[in-house]
Formats: structure tokens, C-alpha cells, sequence
């Protein structure tokens, strides 16, 4: 199968990382190479491009789709959170741009043995990185009630946490659960019946929740934040796509406290902590996808971008 994915909010995250042609850009959630091909089409013979990406089917696409752009390109098979030592090795030290698209590729979703769907049967997955050796099955049949409790209502903030937690661990009590199938089962049975035809599949949450669990997408993110937006040149920028509310709030307050760094009480008449600002926010309101693009792929309708611009 053919990595497919439909980019998200495209020509506005084109648009907004303001692109010098003979600038160095990162993507540092390669997937396709979709953004990738973009930005390296505006790209000078002067100009550079690198792909992160741990999943090793992005990797293998990205290589074909972006080797018409020859050396301008070199890809990494490596977590973003490692982006700064992936640039020190290839002896950069700062960029003009960079680009996170936080979603799960279509991909990876359409790709059922990779267990990322609920949508169809197949083994309990869900890694980006095949390296990795804990699965979503792992989670699944060993987390403590509590534990799975709080990374449904945490991560899938899904109100029936409790109860889906409750049925997983009585269910496996029985048997281990095995398959995406089986556990989208499980979960039907925790939400009541007339509750389960509205808002979405039953299952999107919780799979979201274990996922999330599994990659260490939150932590990953939250700790690479400030380290991508110091690896930036003056008037660089920092383009991050999300897809739920818990990515999109770490990405705002993230870009908020880098603008405004000051941990002075309101009251003081001059700043006195020494904490500098590291630039501005770009969108005071996150971009949003077109109805046209939801229209052609509904994958995006979540999705919020956000921009920071770095200032020395």
C-alpha cells in the first residue's frame, strides 16, 4: 500500500513559515512528505531540507516522493524530540523554519494491521515506531483500572473513562484481548445504548487515549516545544499543526510563555526576573481548515495550526 496522506492546512502552513528560498527547513513529522514537497519546491540550490520521521513506511515515501530534489534533502529515521542532536550531527545549528503535523497519517489509519483503526480487526499496535517494543496490546491487558482510567479520561477525555476501564479489565480477566476489534467490542458495551449513536465512534476516544499513552505524544511534545523555537533563527518560524484540544492548549501556552516569559507580579513597575521574550505569536487565533478542505478530507476538521516567530 502506498503511504498516502492528505495534508492538512497546506498552503497556509506554506504561507505562514515565510520561506527563504535559501533557508534551512525542518519537517520534523515528515509522514508523506506532503508539507516536505512544498517547501522544497521553493527551495534555491542554496537552500536545504530535512525530514524527521520515526516511522519507517513515511521514511521509505518521503525518500521517493522528495528525490527529485536531490542533495537540497537529506531524511532521518528519529523522533522530533531528538531534533536538535539531528541537526547538530549534520553540523547545523539553527533553521528558518520548521513544521509539526501532529495528526496520525491516513496511512497509518488505512493500514490495518498497524492497529491504529478501530474501524477494522487486527493485532492491538498503534506504534509510530516499530523499534519500540511496548504495543497498545501491553497497555491494554497489564495497566492497573486506575491507570487506564485516567489516560482515557485524560487523554480521551471520553466521560465514560470509568466504565470503559471497568469492562476492559473484567474482559481480560477472561481472555487477553488481542485485536482492535475486540476492544472496540469492549467499549461499545461500556457506553450506554442510546448515547452511542451520537458524537463519533465509541471507540475513537479511547484508542486516541491509548495511542497517545503509547507514543508519548503529549510528553514528547511538551518537551520539545522550547528547544524547537531556540534552535530557530531571527525571523525563523515554528508552524504546528494539532489535531485535539490537549496538543493545540500545550502548543498555545507554550507559544504565550515564550513571547511573554515574565514571572513579575503584575504590580512591578519594571521587569526585574530577567526572562527575555523570544519573539511573537504569529496567530493570536488558530488557523483553521476551509469547509472546502473538510469537504475533501474529513480528517482535517480537527486540525488548528498555530504559528510562533522567533526574534533575537
Amino acid at each position: 500500500m502506498d503511504f498516502k496522506h492528505k495534508s492538512v492546512l497546506l498552503e497556509e502552513t506554506i504561507g505562514n513559515l515565510n520561506i527563504n528560498p535559501d533557508g534551512i527547513y525542518v519537517d520534523g513529522t515528515l509522514g508523506g512528505g506532503g508539507h516536505a514537497y512544498e517547501v522544497c519546491r521553493h527551495l534555491s540550490e542554496k537552500g536545504r531540507f530535512i525530514g524527521i520521521d520515526q516511522d519507517e513506511a513515511a521514511i521509505r515515501a518521503a525518500g521517493e516522493r522528495l528525490s527529485e530534489f536531490k542533495e537540497k534533502v537529506t531524511i532521518v529515521r528519529d523522533n522530533y524530540s531528538n531534533m536538535k542532536q539531528v541537526l547538530h550531527s549534520l553540523g547545523i545549528e539553527k533553521v528558518d523554519g520548521i513544521v509539526l503535523d501532529l495528526g496520525v497519517s491516513s496511512y497509518q489509519l488505512d493500514t490495518a494491521d498497524r492497529g491504529f483503526s478501530y474501524m477494522a480487526d487486527a493485532p492491538l499496535d498503534m506504534r509510530m515506531d516499530q523499534r519500540q517494543e511496548l504495543t497498545a496490546k501491553d497497555i491494554v491487558n497489564h495497566y492497573g483500572e486506575m491507570q487506564l482510567y485516567y489516560i482515557i479520561k485524560d487523554f480521551g477525555e471520553d466521560k465514560f473513562a470509568k466504565n470503559i476501564a471497568k469492562h476492559i479489565v473484567r474482559a481480560r480477566a477472561e481472555k487477553e484481548i488481542e485485536t482492535t476489534g475486540e476492544l472496540s467490542e469492549i467499549i461499545k458495551a461500556a457506553i450506554p445504548m442510546k448515547l452511542r449513536v451520537v458524537g463519533g465512534h465509541p471507540a475513537k476516544k479511547t484508542f486516541q487515549a491509548i495511542r497517545i499513552e503509547l507514543n508519548k505524544e503529549l510528553e514528547v511534545l511538551k518537551n520539545s516545544l522550547d528547544e524547537m523555537i531556540e534552535s530557530l533563527n531571527d525571523g525563523g518560524r515554528l508552524c504546528i499543526i494539532t489535531f485535539h484540544s490537549l496538543e493545540d492548549r500545550l502548543v498555545k501556552n507554550s507559544f504565550r510563555k515564550n513571547e511573554n516569559p515574565c514571572t513579575c507580579p503584575s504590580d512591578f513597575p519594571v521587569c526585574v526576573c530577567g526572562n527575555k521574550s523570544k519573539g511573537k505569536v504569529i496567530t493570536r487565533k488558530p488557523i483553521i481548515p476551509s469547509d472546502e478542505e473538510i469537504e475533501e478530507n474529513k480528517r482535517s476538521k480537527s486540525s488548528k495550526l498555530r504559528v510562533f516567530e522567533r526574534i533575537d
